[in-house]
């Protein structure tokens, strides 16, 4: 794709110079010497670094606390349109240092979630609750939160499931005219 890349550069390049007979031989000098520099670049394995990239290192482990859930997932099964449901996600921080969650976003305005505040020391257990508003809502559900904590990765989704029952299913509103 490179050579690709570069091939369409150096015909740009011959269109743009133009031919004209007198700086013919100016342009062959150009054109070979762009085709030389196309041809290094091909061949070299070096790779370029782009000027905007940032050094990445391995985070320390000593700095890192690490989640534990017995479960990532809950199925709150079916449920009524209206009702509210809430789970409680318990963990324990398997790291090395402290875990902190620093905040947690629901994937709609329907879930709001709650969480261990303090930092949780290493061996110790903290909690995410969250809690499912299905009014307005019919159907399957699976609404998800996402912790963002001094983990490796870094954000962690904690999933609710279930279906929903529109509150008027088996009520059908009369089709048509009505006799009265």
């Amino acid at each position: 794709m490179k050579s690709n890349i570069m091939n369409v550069a150096v015909f740009s390049a011959i269109l743009a110079l133009g031919v004209s007979c007198d700086q013919k031989s100016d342009q062959d000098a150009k054109i070979k010497a762009l085709e030389d520099k196309i041809a290094q670049l091909e061949t070299s394995n070096t790779s370029v670094t782009p000027v905007n990239a940032q050094a990445t290192t391995a985070a320390d482990p000593s700095t890192l606390g690490a989640f534990q859930f017995p479960e990532m997932e809950h199925d709150f099964g079916a449920i009524n349109e209206g009702k509210v449901v809430e789970h409680i996600f318990k963990f324990t921080n398997n790291g090395q240092a402290p875990l902190v969650i620093s905040n947690i976003t629901a994937s709609c305005g329907c879930t709001s979630p709650d969480w261990t505040k303090a930092p949780v020391k290493p061996g110790e257990e903290g909690f995410v609750k969250v809690v499912f508003d299905s009014n307005n809502k019919s159907g399957a559900q699976a609404p998800t939160v996402s912790i963002q904590a001094n983990t490796n990765p870094n954000v962690t989704r904690l999933k609710l499931k279930g279906t929903v029952t529109p509150k008027n299913a088996g009520t059908a509103a009369p089709v048509g005219p009505v006799k009265r």
